[in-house]
């Protein structure tokens, strides 16, 4: 497959902490056969916080999203069957004092941009919580 071809993965995981491991190594693994071996510790970071959060607030499954655009762009999403919005997230100076609720404050500051969008498909509810990182082109090879 031509590095440039887009490309996307889903992971759909149980509601079990032990879930969000298993989506790192997954997506370590993704990422580095695809040659994105440079996006490898942001990726995985920003991914643990999204399914962390996707696990310990919702009571459902979820799910991890990796979609490579073929342009430079990683987009990296949680699904979880919980509609409501995910807290908006504080300052990082503040939510550094805090010992929870830090997630989506280093989703912020880590990646390029990020966003939420509530889902209702096929009667299933929920909402995907979704970040991407810019790919400069020496990262891809």
């Amino acid at each position: 497959m031509p590095e440039n071809d887009p490309w996307e993965y889903s992971l759909y995981i149980p509601n079990d902490p032990r879930a969000v491991t298993v989506c790192r190594r997954t997506l370590r693994l993704i990422l580095t056969m695809h040659g994105l071996i440079g996006l490898v510790d942001v990726a995985e970071l920003l991914a643990t916080e999204l399914v962390s959060n996707a696990v310990r607030h919702t009571k459902g499954p979820a799910a991890l999203r990796v979609r490579w655009s073929g342009t430079g762009v990683l987009r990296l999403g949680a699904w979880d069957a919980d509609p409501s919005p995910p807290e908006a997230p504080q300052p990082f100076d503040r939510a550094l004092e805090r010992e929870d609720g830090r997630g989506l404050a280093m989703v912020r500051a880590c990646s390029d941009v990020w966003g939420w969008q509530p889902l209702s498909r096929f009667g299933n509810r929920g909402k995907y919580v979704w970040c991407e990182l810019g790919t400069p082109a020496r990262h891809t090879a």
